[in-house]
C-alpha cells in the first residue's frame, strides 16, 4: 500500500466506503461505472489513464469477507469482479520459450494448481498465503492447450508448466468458483444481503 493511502487513512479513518464503482473485467480491465452504467447493469468505461492504473494496482487487497478493494485514500473502493479477483496472461518467452505467468499488474504469478471451468475456462491459484485464484485471458487459451493435455472425458488432464513441473487440470464448476475460493464476487450484492457486515 503506497505510503500517502496509509497517510490517508490515518488522518480520515472513519471516510465511507462505496461499492458498484469500479470493475475488473473478464480481461483483468479496470472499468469505472457511473450511475448510469450501474443501473444498467453495464460493465463500464475502461480506465486507460497508466498512472491510475498503477496506483490502483498497488493499492488492491482484500478484506477478511473476501471482498477485494482499492485503497483510494481514506476511501475503500470496493471492486466488482467479471470472474476472480485476477486476471492472468500466458507468453511463451522468446527465445526459449518458457511459459510465464502475470496478472493484470504485470506481476508475476506462480501456480500451483490448475483448474477447468465446466464452460471451457481456465483457473489458477498461486503459492501465497492465501492462496490467490486468477482467470486466464482468453486469448491465450490456445497457448495453454499446446500446454496440456485433456482426458478423455474433457473434465480434467495435465498442464506442462515449466522445469519439467507437470500440474494437474482438475475440474471446477463456475458456479462454486466463488464460494470454493473464498472471494466475494459482487460486494454491491454482498452488503445489500449482509446489512451487519456492510461497508460503512
Amino acid at each position: 500500500m503506497d505510503d500517502i493511502v496509509k497517510q490517508a487513512l490515518a488522518k480520515w479513518p472513519n471516510v465511507p466506503h462505496c461499492t458498484g464503482w469500479l470493475l475488473l473485467d473478464r480481461r483483468g480491465n479496470w472499468r469505472m461505472r457511473d450511475e448510469a452504467a450501474q443501473a444498467a447493469g453495464a460493465p463500464g468505461e475502461p480506465i486507460r489513464h497508466t498512472a491510475l492504473l498503477g496506483f490502483i494496482n498497488r493499492n488492491y487487497e482484500a478484506d477478511d469477507a473476501g471482498q477485494w478493494f482499492f485503497q483510494n485514500g481514506p476511501q475503500r473502493v470496493y471492486v466488482e469482479l467479471g470472474y476472480t479477483p485476477f486476471v492472468v496472461r500466458l507468453a511463451a518467452n522468446d527465445p526459449s520459450g518458457q511459459l510465464t505467468l502475470t496478472d493484470q499488474a504485470d506481476a508475476a504469478f506462480e501456480p500451483s494448481a490448475v483448474y477447468l471451468d465446466d464452460e471451457g475456462g481456465i483457473l489458477f491459484t498461486n503459492r501465497s498465503t492465501p492462496a490467490r485464484v486468477a482467470v486466464l485471458h482468453d486469448h491465450d487459451l490456445d497457448l495453454f492447450s499446446e500446454h496440456a493435455d485433456l482426458a478423455s472425458d474433457g473434465r480434467g488432464g495435465e498442464f506442462r508448466w515449466r522445469d519439467g513441473a507437470v500440474l494437474k487440470l482438475e475440474p471446477v464448476r463456475k458456479s462454486e468458483v466463488e464460494k470454493r475460493f473464498a472471494f466475494v464476487a459482487s460486494p454491491a450484492a454482498y452488503a445489500a444481503t449482509n446489512p451487519d457486515n456492510a461497508s460503512r
